[in-house]
């Protein structure tokens, strides 16, 4: 009991003198607390699939930006994003935890607010479909950790205006509150205005993926002396499949998700193109050696228009395809360049890493790993148990990755198919070895998830 009230008083004590000092010498206190914080810059694609970089295998698209941004850093070849779809890997991502527990946020929000399986649509009729902003961890320890945050493109996590991202805590917002929107027009099919500015809605002229550029800029230059998190969403390559010089080119809600290869290309190679200037950017800002970079994507791409590096399936599934996604990260001089990563990671990985290296508050209840940390320390491989889940009507897809095997569950209505794979030998999963003696016990893993992995709401 002394030992406590001493330690309570020479705290105290501390805490003073720290003030008065600050007070007298100014930023001296600052200056030594932002040496230690690494800025943060977290690039997020939407529907990149895993073989649409050229450093990961794409035939066609040139991306020289990211493929040396790959050679300066960390190329990851066996991270997943935490969700089929874009929300539910948001949502992963801003609260730390499997998206299961925030309820109704297994799958995209559909356009207007639209709940698009059982619990989507009881919160969509009680008009509270969206992340709550009390179960985010991230923008707000970051904040408190004395790191100036900013959003700039794509949010989905709830139309509502108690979901804007203002009041989860971000101090720049721009973007859109929906899923997609007219590259040009910024709406979301031919009549729907989602483009805010914090909570006000705003009207601009350009290309979407250089708006959020041309603002993730003058965030970095605004905020060049302070410790900075800065999340850039990207919508790119989604659909509607519209390149920076089409204009003129006839989007309608008949053909908003019709497939254009060649467009897809020229996005590709665009959103290459605003990677580099962002880099040019930070490097401009003399930021460089003491910024994290991160790149990857929220999900895997659209069929028909995505390269998938050889894997099955697509956005939507959880086949690889649907799940194994890009990343890349830089950090000079903390992580050694030309890292190849063969580490199963997932989104939510990236919630408690950057948590960590800003000597932020790191909640016990967040069930992601820390990937930055795993390779500063230069530490083994090791193995990790990975579930998914996503929802939309009738069809649910889950899987569970153990090791080097996955089991695979997909149920639609009340018919159901289940696959084995080994990805070490098979990640194509081209062979269900569903009838081997791993089935049973991996089932039974997906089930226990399941049961324990639910809503709080």
């Amino acid at each position: 009991m002394l030992h406590s009230s001493y330690c309570s008083r020479y705290l105290n004590f501390d805490v003073v003198i720290h003030a008065i000092l600050a007070g007298v010498f100014g930023f001296a206190f600052v200056s030594v607390a932002s040496a230690n914080q690494p800025n943060i810059v977290f690039i997020l694609a939407d529907d990149l699939g895993y073989g649409d970089l050229g450093c990961y295998g794409h035939p066609v698209a040139k991306t020289p930006i990211l493929d040396q941004l790959a050679k300066e850093g960390v190329r990851f070849t066996q991270h997943y994003s935490n969700g089929t779809e874009c929300s539910p890997t948001r949502t992963a991502f801003l609260t730390g935890r499997y998206q299961q527990r925030a309820g109704g946020m297994e799958c995209a929000i559909g356009t207007g607010n639209v709940g698009r399986y059982d619990d989507a649509i009881r919160l969509a009729d009680q008009r509270d479909l969206g992340l709550p902003a009390d179960q985010t961890v991230i923008p707000g320890n970051l904040k408190r950790a004395g790191y100036v945050c900013g959003l700039f493109g794509k949010w989905h996590l709830g139309y509502e205006p108690k979901f804007n991202p203002t009041n989860h805590g971000w101090d720049s917002f721009f973007g859109y509150t929906g899923g997609n929107v007219h590259y040009f027009n910024h709406r979301e099919t031919s009549d729907l205005h989602v483009l805010f500015r914090g909570r006000l809605p705003v009207y601009r002229d350009g290309y979407m993926t250089h708006l959020i550029t041309d603002d993730s800029l003058s965030f970095i230059e605004a905020n060049r002396d302070k410790p900075f998190f800065l999340y850039v969403a990207h919508e790119c390559p989604h659909f509607p499949y519209q390149g920076p010089g089409d204009v003129d080119k006839d989007i309608n809600d008949k053909n908003w998700m019709k497939i254009d290869t060649d467009t897809y290309v020229d996005m590709l190679e665009d959103l290459d193109s605003e990677v580099g200037r962002l880099l040019d950017g930070i490097d401009a800002a003399g930021l460089s050696e003491k910024t994290i970079v991160v790149f990857a994507s929220d999900n895997g791409g659209f069929a028909g228009a995505a390269h998938m590096g050889g894997l099955r399936g697509a956005k939507g599934t959880t086949h690889e395809g649907g799940i194994r996604v890009p990343m890349i990260l830089r950090w000079p001089k903390k992580i050694a360049a030309g890292t190849v990563c063969d580490q199963p990671c997932m989104t939510f990985d990236l919630t408690k890493s950057f948590l960590q290296v800003a000597n932020a508050d790191v909640p016990n209840a967040l069930e992601g790993d820390d990937i930055i940390g795993h390779l500063v320390a230069e530490k083994q491989n090791y193995k990790r148990t990975l579930f998914w889940r996503g929802k939309r009507g009738q069809k649910v897809w889950s899987a569970v990755r153990d090791g080097d095997k996955k089991f695979l569950r997909q149920r639609v209505g009340e018919e159901q198919h289940e696959f084995l794979f080994d990805l070490a030998n098979d990640p194509g999963e081209q062979t269900n070895l569903i009838d081997g003696d791993n089935a049973a016990a991996l089932s039974s893993l997906l089930d226990q998830w399941e049961q324990d992995c639910r809503s709080i709401r």
